[in-house]
């Protein structure tokens, strides 16, 4: 079965996977404390622009996710996201788990408005009854978002500063920020992010490792009371953090993060070409690894006898809307193999 399913049915890249069998052997101490994990912190705090920068590593995305908005926000507080946000429709409710509502704004391209966050907060603010509803202590944005597209420089800009305004975190979650550096359309940069965003995180699941995801607080005051102790209560802290910073300390070694993001942004980008020139319908313009396609349902079943994509929505009675992820392990070869399954499946359509 050809996979464009997502991007982490891999399982690490060779780099990651030869230095975790040299290391295999140490004896080193747990809960990140290594000498890898710290190596990895100064690397990410080197490439953020953020000396002072506190990095924390935890394993999964929706982990990372439910422990720093939970450890951020007062019990009376809730976090915004747009409605098509990862927080929003695809983590069980982990966030309300915890005792926290997501307070969802209408999306645009998989995105928060500034205009429309601004009014939110205003009208919260402005409402008598306020004492008696959740407070939005946070927002919470993804680069990507879940349709692959990306927030600008002016975006990102524009939300910081209504989250500054009103004393709010914003915290961008980063489960394929590599895919998102490398993007066509992409003038963001990792240190612009660090300076926007009060926490952030890089992944590393979907990016190149096996798993984990780096936290990053921009500045020391940012970062909770207690934070690895939140981390430990809520089950989130490795024993054997090394398996996690042995990782970073890889993927931020010799500029290997970009190149794996850069790589994954191109087979995509090919991957659009041969999709357009077969004439199929694309749902959203994404200009980075995730492509949403809108295809007939019988076609969609015919296609996924033989090539694994996902589920994404219903466009309507007869159409399915599906992603088709490429990754850093991609290769051209894929590509050649989907090119020859799509152009029979449409030969024998046509007969």
């Amino acid at each position: 079965m050809l996979s464009f399913a997502s991007d982490y049915t891999e399982g690490a890249c060779e780099e990651i996977l030869q230095k975790l069998a040299e290391t295999n052997r140490e004896s080193l101490p747990g809960y990140g404390m290594d000498r890898y994990c710290q190596s990895a912190a100064r690397k990410i705090q080197e490439a953020t622009g953020c000396p002072e920068a506190e990095v924390y590593f935890l394993v999964g995305g929706t982990q990372t996710n439910a422990a720093v908005i939970s450890s951020m926000l007062a019990p009376y507080e809730g976090v915004v996201a747009a409605q098509t946000g990862h927080v929003s429709i695809h983590e069980a409710g982990a966030i309300e788990y915890t005792g926290h509502k997501v307070l969802q704004l209408p999306e645009k391209d998989g995105k928060i408005d500034p205009a429309d966050l601004q009014e939110y907060l205003q009208n919260f603010e402005a409402d008598a009854n306020h004492d008696h509803m959740v407070f939005p202590g946070m927002v919470y944005l993804s680069h990507p978002t879940e349709y692959g597209t990306l927030y600008s420089r002016k975006e990102l800009q524009a939300i910081s500063e209504i989250c500054r305004s009103y004393e709010i975190p914003l915290y961008l979650d980063g489960a394929r920020l590599g895919y998102g550096l490398a993007g066509e359309k992409n003038d963001l940069s990792l240190s612009e992010i660090a300076h926007l965003c009060d926490v952030f995180y890089i992944g590393g699941t979907k990016v190149g490792a096996f798993c984990g995801e780096a936290v990053v607080f921009g500045e020391k005051k940012n970062v909770p009371a207690h934070f690895i102790t939140r981390i430990k209560q809520q089950g989130a802290l490795l024993a054997k953090g090394r398996l996690l910073g042995i990782q970073f300390d890889v993927l931020f070694t010799d500029g290997l993060y970009e190149r794996l993001g850069r790589h994954a942004v191109e087979m995509a980008a090919a991957l659009k070409k041969g999709l357009k020139q077969r004439g199929y319908t694309f749902f959203r313009e994404s200009p980075t690894n995730q492509q949403f396609v809108i295809l007939e349902n019988d076609r969609m079943e015919q296609i996924e006898k033989e090539v694994s994509v996902s589920f994404w929505e219903r466009y309507d009675e007869d159409h399915t809307v599906v992603r088709f992820a490429t990754s850093w392990a991609t290769r051209e070869a894929d590509l050649e193999h989907l090119w020859e399954i799509l152009d029979r499946i449409e030969a024998e359509r046509e007969k």
